[in-house]
């Protein structure tokens, strides 16, 4: 056998080798989103725990805000999710080819959340000065300190994220779930995110705090949609899944 050709046979058994793991780090990727999914409802847990809050007209932010019972469950919840969704959006930009430009923006919009969201969980919310001049004006003016910007540039990239797949999803006609699915619970995340917007600003609390729950279990159910999507697509693919098909 001459160099060449043993170089060439030494490639070809490297490469099996390679493409598993490149396969078990991609259901990495799901199963990061997956759990992410899951750990971003760590609200739930006000309905469990002994904690005295009326779920209508309190942030959850409050939650975890500095000296709340039980905050560091939440902002572990929250810390957790932003690592887990942060090396998902790492590992999805790596591993999954050929780019596609929806998917990729995806992909970085899933990274800037996860920081956001590790961010969000360290600078907590802090409890409002009764000595403050600011008028209390429902949920969104206790807001003013660190974890305003946090918490908006979190909910920005995760919508970011969630429309960028979706249009790539109709876009390249590929991924149903979501096309369906995933469709239906970003409009759903959508419309309560425009309740939100427009309550906050008319007199009256209109049940925000409701509404931010549904908005918050909306990203949590799409982040499971696409982790499913992602995991139909590995099954059913006999090579390594790419996510721009």
């Amino acid at each position: 056998m001459t160099p060449t050709e043993r170089l060439q046979a030494q490639t070809d058994s490297a490469a099996p080798a390679a493409s598993r793991i490149r396969r078990v780090l991609q259901w990495c990727v799901v199963a990061c989103i997956a759990l992410a999914g899951i750990t971003y409802s760590s609200w739930v847990l006000e309905f469990v725990l002994p904690i005295d809050a009326d779920p209508t007209d309190t942030f959850l932010s409050q939650l975890a805000e500095e000296g709340a019972p039980y905050n560091w469950v939440f902002t572990t919840g929250d810390t957790v999710t932003g690592v887990l969704l942060a090396l998902a959006g790492l590992g999805g930009l790596i591993l999954f080819t050929p780019r596609r430009r929806y998917f990729t923006i995806g992909w970085i919009a899933l990274l800037c959340f996860g920081l956001a969201t590790i961010a969000d969980a360290q600078w907590s919310l802090k409890p409002a000065d009764p000595n403050s001049p600011r008028p209390d004006g429902g949920l969104f003016p206790q807001l003013h300190q660190v974890h305003a910007l946090t918490s908006s540039v979190s909910v920005f990239a995760i919508f970011i994220a969630m429309v960028a797949f979706t249009v790539g999803a109709f876009k390249y006609r590929k991924w149903p779930v979501l096309r369906h699915t995933g469709l239906w619970i970003l409009i759903l995340g959508s419309a309560v995110t425009a309740w939100m917007l427009i309550a906050d600003n008319l007199p009256g609390d209109y049940g925000l705090g409701i509404a931010q729950r549904i908005q918050v279990g909306a990203m949590s159910l799409w982040l499971l949609a696409l982790a499913a999507q992602i995991a139909v697509a590995e099954r059913d693919s006999p090579a390594p899944v790419r996510v721009g098909w």
